[in-house]
């Protein structure tokens, strides 16, 4: 038996599921763009080595502590058929049709919530979904906390091995789907990696190794809001702020390396 794993935003869906949520949530009048900016700056640092995986998302969740999961889980539900459900990739649902008529497992595989994972289960008849998972207290209660692995980078390949070991299933018989360099170590383990209209790292990756590259249609839209956003530079200097703070922060750690002797790193210099 063999499985199918497919990545979320930018491959199956055109759209980036975050985007839209944080669009909604400030719609709605419950997130700032300045604090969109902050979840950014968070996992901004993980991107240039400053923060684990982990640690940067929970900071980027942590304003969901104190929050029902149940609440959460049906403004989700409402999201996903407003705004979601309708931004599939025509090639994405092509693509899981044939592995499902191939009699292959497909499993979402995506650092999108679990919540928002189970509804596209329940859309596209998927077998199963890994995906991020947020810590509940006893009283039902998000902590601002992941469960780990946290579903991103390593942590995909970690749950996806673990998934694949619990089915039978070895990743040399597998396929991946995905638009992100961030997937790399995932693309690695399967046997048949396909980069979907990929960003310009895994494009240059998956040419240099052979990979398949497909793009599977459809357009991103963008609210005319969020255009006279980018009209405006607004976002542009919110982008530059949450850079700058990366940067300094970046170089504090540079510092205290030199300071203790220690020799900096490649992507210190």
């Amino acid at each position: 038996m063999s499985a199918a794993f497919f990545d979320l935003d930018g491959t199956l869906t055109v759209e980036n599921t975050g985007r839209l949520w944080f669009r909604r949530e400030r719609a709605e009048g419950r997130l700032h763009l300045s604090q969109a900016m902050e979840a950014g700056f968070w996992l901004g640092l993980y991107g240039v080595g400053l923060m684990r995986a982990d640690v940067a998302l929970s900071r980027a969740v942590g304003t969901l502590a104190g929050l029902e999961e149940d609440a959460l889980e049906e403004r989700i539900a409402r999201f996903y058929a407003e705004e979601v459900e309708a931004s599939y990739a025509p090639g994405g649902l092509e693509a899981v049709k044939r592995h499902k008529e191939a009699g292959d497992k497909v499993v979402l595989l995506t650092a999108a919530s679990v919540y928002l994972a189970r509804c596209v289960q329940n859309t596209l008849g998927l077998d199963d979904v890994l995906a991020l998972r947020f810590e509940v207290g006893a009283d039902g209660r998000f902590t601002g906390g992941l469960q780990q692995p946290v579903c991103y980078g390593p942590g995909k390949l970690e749950l996806a091995h673990a998934w694949a070991s619990s089915h039978g299933v070895d990743l040399a018989d597998c396929s991946f789907y995905t638009d992100s360099i961030s997937d790399l170590p995932m693309l690695d383990a399967v046997g048949t990696p396909v980069a979907v209209r990929p960003d310009g790292r895994l494009t240059r990756v998956a040419k240099r190794r052979g990979w398949a590259i497909e793009d599977w249609g459809g357009d991103e839209l963008i609210s005319d809001e969020e255009a006279e956003e980018i009209r405006s530079g607004r976002l542009r200097q919110l982008a530059a702020s949450a850079v700058r703070r990366v940067s300094r922060a970046r170089s504090r750690v540079t510092e205290a390396r030199r300071g203790d002797g220690a020799t900096p790193t490649e992507g210190d210099e």
